[in-house]
């Protein structure tokens, strides 16, 4: 590497408004400040849910499973 082209790789904290922090290194000047972070995310803290949309996994658990009867009833003619 040449020396004195590359940007300084420093230590740093980044700041969350639930009032965490932890340190990571960057080229950043100074502390980042975020909205939220993984410790009050709500994905992440397990007090989201992923929600099925218009029932789309039922609807594809119904397809599937006609498509298994009628291929047991082709199986059975043969």
């Amino acid at each position: 590497m040449k020396a004195g082209i590359h940007p300084a790789y420093n230590e740093l904290s980044v700041i969350c408004a639930c009032g965490s922090n932890f340190k990571t290194r960057s080229t950043h000047k100074g502390d980042i400040r975020v909205e939220i972070c993984s410790s009050c995310h709500p994905f992440f803290t397990g007090r989201q849910k992923l929600i099925d949309t218009e029932g789309r996994v039922d609807r594809f658990h119904k397809r599937a499973a006609k498509g298994a009867v009628a291929l047991q009833a082709r199986k059975t003619k043969a």
